[in-house]
């Protein structure tokens, strides 16, 4: 590829700049890429918690989209916050037609605890979004959600994963940062189709400052398939450029700060 591949974001602007549109487009800049938004939300929030939220209507969000594809190659994308069953609806015929890779982290609640997601659009985001993912990357919380059931082992974690896959998506990777058992290491889980979860390992990193880290992964994972690396791959480059963000993390204000998306450099 003569050009840096173009990496396209479709989630929630966060103005405390930790995590949603700007931590995926620090992430896609650090690793290399080119990154394009559709901002589905407006979020008033800081390292301290979300203070409110604005969601353009939702022929907007799809103008934005249908803008950025009329200029521009897209070589991968994600989604964050997508906020409404209206915004999905809206957006899902577009994702249907797709040409690239598309990663899914299906932001429910923020790290301070305010919902991201409005209940009602839950199903929705089962329903059209999910079977549209190339890889889909819940927390404990949200595969539980999703899932239908609790999650409090491995034989859980492969329950989980089979039924994500069922609801469509290709691949799934549960995310270990909220099981919290080991104080040495946290294990992500892979599973590709039928196979068995994989479990993928990265040094627990003991800081406050984990604001965005969803946002951070999936979009390097974005990012690393963009340049088309295989799956597997993306994901472990993708766990070594959060890994590092934590280790060099710091509050820039008052409350949790984000992943030092500047330490991979």
């Amino acid at each position: 590829m003569l050009r840096p591949p173009n990496i396209l974001t479709i989630a929630g602007s966060d103005s405390g700049g930790g995590a949603g549109i700007q931590a995926d487009l620090k992430t896609m800049t650090m690793l290399g890429a080119y990154g394009m938004s559709v901002i589905t939300a407006l979020t008033a929030q800081n390292g301290l918690g979300v203070r409110g939220i604005h969601a353009p209507d939702p022929s907007f969000a799809v103008l934005q989209f249908q803008t950025v594809l009329d200029a521009f190659p897209v070589d991968a994308a994600k989604t964050g916050m997508l906020f409404s069953a209206a915004i999905m609806d809206a957006l899902a015929p577009m994702l249907e037609k797709k040409t690239f890779p598309l990663v899914v982290d299906p932001v429910c609640v923020s790290t301070s605890g305010h919902r991201l997601l409005e209940e009602d659009a839950v199903e929705t985001l089962k329903t059209r979004i999910l079977p549209l993912a190339d890889l889909l990357t819940p927390n404990r919380h949200e595969a539980e959600l999703l899932a239908g059931m609790e999650i409090a082992g491995e034989d859980d974690i492969a329950e989980a994963g089979r039924r994500l896959i069922a609801l469509g998506a290709k691949a799934v990777l549960i995310k270990g940062g909220h099981f919290a058992e080991n104080p040495i290491m946290v294990t992500d889980w892979l599973m590709e189709g039928n196979a068995d979860p994989v479990p993928l390992r990265q040094p627990h990193i003991s800081t406050p400052n984990t604001h965005g880290t969803g946002c951070t992964l999936s979009a390097a994972i974005a990012t690393w398939l963009g340049f088309g690396m295989p799956l597997r791959v993306a994901v472990t480059r993708a766990q070594e450029y959060l890994n590092k963000g934590l280790v060099k993390a710091y509050a820039p204000g008052e409350g949790a700060g984000p992943p030092n998306h500047m330490a991979w450099k």
